[in-house]
């Protein structure tokens, strides 16, 4: 299975940043324009007016002429596929696209500082108490592959935050591989998940999640490259 993965910085010149707010639909040019700081509207106009061109190259349609649906809990999704995921943070987009229909979803994280309460409050107890076997760099390290694999697995499965975060256990220990270890949701079948980590730097982490039901996974970076550059 070919999953094909973009990165972009959210940050271009003012001239691409016009270029790619040309492409969006009228709520999505109204959305944009009520981020208060000019930098939210820049990249709210970049996030979105490059999924559409990217989008588009796998449609043939024209970017602006994309028509997104919302799934019951909110998704978007595009009719007829292909199927897509997108992720921000810290200045970066991720997209993550499938050209055949699956299930999947990506999530990137810049590293910072976490109180332990929001492992209490989010992670299952199997997952807190590998978390608490760490020190230093990797309780970090552990916290932020923990987070982006529950993330990408809750956007792939359609249904988001209506999921509890504890009611599945994935890895999380640097170096060990990505993978559901037990669920509690009937929606999260761990053999039917594949779990992929992303080392994208240094202090930058990410994981995509397919429902591949076994099949092998291919993962073909279109633009930018890993380990992203200034990130």
């Amino acid at each position: 299975m070919d999953i094909d993965l973009w990165f972009w910085r959210l940050d271009p010149p003012a001239p691409r940043v016009a270029e790619l707010a040309a492409h969006l639909a009228p709520d999505e040019a109204a959305r944009a324009a009520r981020f208060v700081r000019p930098e939210g509207r820049a990249a709210y106009r970049t996030g979105r007016g490059r999924l559409r061109e990217i989008l588009a190259s796998y449609t043939g349609d024209a970017p602006a002429a994309l028509r997104f649906a919302q799934n019951a809990w909110g998704r978007p999704e595009l009719p007829g596929g292909p199927a897509f995921n997108l992720s921000h943070a810290a200045g970066w987009a991720a997209l993550a696209v499938s050209p055949t229909p699956v299930a999947l979803g990506i999530d990137i994280e810049g590293q910072r500082n976490i109180e332990p309460a929001v492992a209490e409050r989010f992670f299952s107890t199997a997952e807190r108490q590998e978390l608490d076997r760490l020190r230093g760099p990797d309780w970090a390290a552990g916290f932020f592959r923990c987070w982006t694999r529950k993330e990408a697995l809750i956007k792939g499965s359609g249904e988001g935050l209506s999921l509890p975060l504890h009611g599945f256990d994935v890895t999380l220990t640097p170096g060990a591989p990505a993978r559901i270890v037990a669920s509690r949701i009937p929606q999260l079948v761990p053999r039917n998940w594949s779990l992929l980590h992303l080392d994208l730097h240094p202090t930058f982490v990410g994981a995509l999640a397919v429902e591949a039901r076994g099949t092998p996974i291919n993962m073909h970076v279109r633009e930018g490259r890993i380990p992203l550059a200034d990130a």
